[in-house]
């Protein structure tokens, strides 16, 4: 299936009134197919629900990090994605993808544009059950914004599953914190876009398992 994005605007676009900061929660795409957080089917039968949930932060963990991308083109999977995903969902896990998008909140990308990027992520990757997005910026007070932990526990709700069985998997400090402290499991892999020996990494990251990328944190998970 092809996608024709949208380029990146050069001018900064209005806000929707319906996207004020602030006024609303995060954005949350679940496939159809996924078992309602009820646990159970529209017709009143108890759903088998998934062996747990992991979640993915977006820029540099699933996706290379591209600053407010809203162009289907440049979307590049990272290396390990799509093995990690294939060995999870083989083992009977949902998949889902966490990001906090500013760009929404600046006026630089919108909606559409944020739903063509998660289209043609999904046409390279497969099916991804939910994306979670904070569209606010990092003044407008929102409770999803990460390292809150709001957007975690939208994810895991509309998954119907309690954060001890769901995992982050992350390369980026605020989305590790955003899961300790919403009660989900994390595993940190490393940013692609700062060197190894980085002088200026934090002193005092958040404690967590690591490993050298998707595929191994996937590894990691299946063997626990």
């Amino acid at each position: 299936m092809a996608y024709l994005g949208e380029p990146v605007p050069t001018v900064r676009q209005p806000r929707p009134t319906t996207e004020l900061p602030g006024r609303t929660g995060p954005w949350l795409f679940v496939r159809p197919e996924a078992p309602p957080a009820d646990g159970v089917t529209s017709g009143g039968a108890a759903a088998d629900g998934p062996t747990g949930a992991v979640l993915f932060g977006r820029d540099g963990t699933l996706l290379q990090n591209v600053a407010c991308n809203g162009d289907p083109a440049m979307v590049r999977p990272m290396a390990g994605v799509r093995d990690a995903l294939s060995a999870l969902r083989g083992a009977g896990f949902a998949v889902g993808v966490l990001s906090n998008q500013p760009g929404v909140a600046r006026g630089i990308i919108g909606r559409g544009q944020v739903e063509a990027v998660q289209a043609r992520a999904e046409a390279l990757l497969g099916p991804i059950d939910l994306w979670a997005v904070c569209p606010h910026g990092s003044h407008d007070g929102c409770a999803c914004r990460m390292p809150a932990p709001g957007l975690v526990t939208a994810a895991c709700r509309a998954l119907g599953l309690p954060p001890s069985r769901v995992t982050v998997i992350g390369c980026d400090e605020t989305v590790i914190t955003a899961a300790l402290a919403a009660g989900a499991h994390a595993i940190r892999v490393p940013d692609a876009t700062r060197p190894a020996a980085d002088p200026y990494q934090l002193c005092t990251p958040t404690l967590c398992p690591a490993a050298d990328g998707p595929a191994e944190a996937a590894y990691l998970l299946l063997q626990h």
